[in-house]
């Protein structure tokens, strides 16, 4: 790394300074990137060995990980706990420890680093709210496009019911217009207009594109753990661990 990268990542904004130079300075393959920071890790199989990667850091507390455990690996945007199952770690589901980077020469877990600072407040800062609010927790509603018409419709998320229904059509590949829960409907049936569409509910504003206030990404109201999905197994191992 130059000495102005160096000297650049004393104030990385994102809203919030992410990491002081001193707690990066000895991590191997640090970047610092417009809206994250980039350091290399890996996860490290007893039949495989080591699988390298690349893990992006974001202050919403988002985790990326980009794979390059082969040359022809074009795995990209998995979560810690996907890239820790493609890497063939035999004790999955304990990401945080099997996921590590090199710090100081040596390979250190997630969890003895600084990289989870902000995964681990947007996790406390989830759960806060789902306990305080029980089933009032708030999302914005969203839209399921049709696999024949292409069409959008509305999908309303203000109850775990409701958070259920939306999260079967997000994950069924062949969603149709006929599939709709609410009303019976078919592709001939007029979409929402566009100048509609802007208005997803949000208590913030009226016209909010997406914010802290309506976006969800992942609570106990829109994630079901005996769910098969992505999503939920990620979720439901992301709170275990």
């Amino acid at each position: 790394m130059s000495s102005r990268e160096m000297a650049n990542m004393e104030e990385i904004q994102c809203g919030s300074m992410l990491f002081r130079q001193e707690e990066l300075q000895e991590m191997s393959g640090v970047n610092v990137g417009g809206g994250y920071v980039e350091v290399m890790c890996g996860c490290t199989s007893h039949r495989y060995g080591d699988a390298i990667a690349k893990l992006r850091v974001f202050p919403n507390g988002n985790l990326e990980i980009t794979c390059e455990c082969t040359p022809g690996c074009d795995e990209d945007k998995l979560t810690p706990a996907a890239f820790e199952k493609h890497s063939g770690r035999e004790t999955a589901k304990k990401w945080k420890n099997n996921v590590w980077v090199i710090n100081g020469g040596e390979k250190v877990p997630l969890s003895k680093t600084v990289l989870l600072k902000y995964y681990n407040e947007a996790l406390k800062k989830c759960k806060r709210s789902t306990k305080s609010q029980g089933t009032k927790v708030f999302h914005r509603d969203e839209f399921v496009g049709c696999i024949e018409c292409g069409k959008e419709r509305r999908f309303r998320l203000r109850s775990r019911d409701e958070c259920l229904l939306h999260h079967n059509a997000m994950v069924d590949p062949n969603w149709k217009c006929s599939d709709f829960p609410y009303d019976k409907i078919t592709c001939e049936a007029e979409e929402e207009r566009g100048s509609r569409k802007v208005y997803r509910g949000c208590t913030r504003s009226p016209t909010c594109k997406g914010c802290t206030s309506c976006v969800c990404f992942g609570c106990e109201l829109c994630r079901f753990p005996d769910c098969t999905c992505q999503m939920c197994v990620d979720f439901t191992s992301n709170v275990k661990a």
